[in-house]
């Protein structure tokens, strides 16, 4: 019998010296059908090791990703939460005073030393006025400053151990950030709602019914926000407080407004300080530029704000404003719209000099104003 190696057998050695090199490596390695999630890309870094309810997919700073859970978030801001009862004493026909109930709000603890903020129009005119915390602890509260022109107020209730919320860059959160609000709507305490900021730099054209000399540069938000949820905060996903939620679109679903704390942290010194706000004027009146005004001024932009007209006396008279001016900067910054002129002269200071910055017809240049108290409009 022959031991030479026939043609079969050498194919047997070569299938079997393939599958021992080669065959086996392709084996181990997965495919792409072998696995749901191999088919749907990652990005690595907004992945957590082994993440466990309430963290979040990111762990930036700004609180951005898509979060598992608010629950952590919640239980944290919740001591820090308050409900704002407001009563109003009045006098019928016959003498007799009366305390009557004027509504419910939320606030919430701005510094552990008792200092807590929340809406002008939750505490306007109030007699008496009990914070209730999420414990159930209910203290007296005294008005320290309110501002009805941006609907801020500051109270203060007489405990020097509160926990307080950290407070946020409402300047760094963008369009599509994670939201939650925690207020009472309807007298419900500590209702969490969640959504995104839905848009920045909403003013008082965009919500009607506000005080039209007001001061409004609002969050938009889809969290649900409803009457009683007032003067409560506005959360990134650091739990820090991006805004004070204040007023809603009546007739339409899920679009809420909160003051910017930037804002907010404007007015707080002098709040703290004088418990009102006093407030500054170029004495002009202004308007946003309109498409007509950048052909006629040849400015190329809509940014700015068209002087329509100078107070006579006034601070812009003295410094040698004319109406028609095209305000560009104040006090080193960039106008955008009139909104942004009529606020930031308003909290500049009063008896500062100011440079701004103007366009009349082709010509560009700067000049400086003492600025004068605001009269009332």
């Amino acid at each position: 019998m022959s031991c030479r190696p026939t043609a079969f057998g050498l194919l047997l050695w070569v299938l079997l010296l393939w599958v021992l090199l080669g065959g086996c490596h392709r084996e181990t390695a997965p495919t792409p059908s072998s696995s749901t999630e191999s088919a749907k890309p990652i990005a690595a870094s907004t992945v957590t090791a082994s993440p466990t309810r309430g963290e979040r997919l990111s762990s930036s700073p700004s609180g951005k990703g898509l979060p598992l859970s608010f629950a952590p978030l919640v239980k944290r801001a919740k001591p820090s939460v308050v409900t704002i009862m407001a009563w109003r004493r009045t006098e019928n026909a016959f003498g007799r005073r009366t305390l009557d109930a004027q509504g419910v709000g939320t606030g919430f603890v701005y510094d552990a030393a008792g200092i807590l903020l929340t809406n002008h129009h939750v505490i306007a005119d109030a007699s008496e006025i009990i914070a209730r915390f999420a414990s159930g602890k209910e203290l007296p509260a005294t008005v320290v400053g309110s501002d009805k022109p941006t609907d801020v107020a500051v109270i203060k209730v007489a405990d020097k151990s509160l926990e307080a919320l950290p407070v946020g860059d409402s300047r760094a959160i963008e369009v599509g950030d994670w939201v939650v609000a925690i207020g009472n709507p309807f007298g419900l305490e500590h209702t969490v709602s969640a959504g995104i900021v839905s848009a920045k730099g909403r003013s008082r054209d965009d919500v009607k019914g506000l005080d039209p000399s007001g001061y409004f540069n609002f969050l938009q938000t889809d969290a649900s926000i409803n009457p009683g949820n007032s003067g409560g905060p506005l959360l990134n996903l650091a739990g820090q407080v991006v805004g004070i939620n204040s007023a809603v679109r009546a007739n339409a679903n899920n679009i809420g407004f909160a003051i910017p704390m930037e804002m907010v942290l404007k007015l707080l010194p002098m709040l703290l300080r004088d418990g009102e706000i006093k407030r500054s004027a170029i004495g002009i009146w202004v308007d946003d530029i309109s498409p007509a005004d950048v052909k006629t001024s040849k400015l190329g932009t809509r940014r700015g704000a068209k002087v329509t007209r100078v107070v006579t006396g006034g601070a812009a008279d003295r410094a040698g404003l004319a109406t028609g001016d095209v305000v560009l900067s104040f006090d080193g910054k960039a106008i955008k719209n009139s909104n942004e002129l009529r606020w930031l002269a308003s909290i500049a200071g009063i008896g500062r000099k100011v440079e701004v910055e103007l366009a009349r017809g082709e010509r560009v240049f700067k000049l400086f104003v003492t600025l004068d108290p605001l009269q009332a409009e």
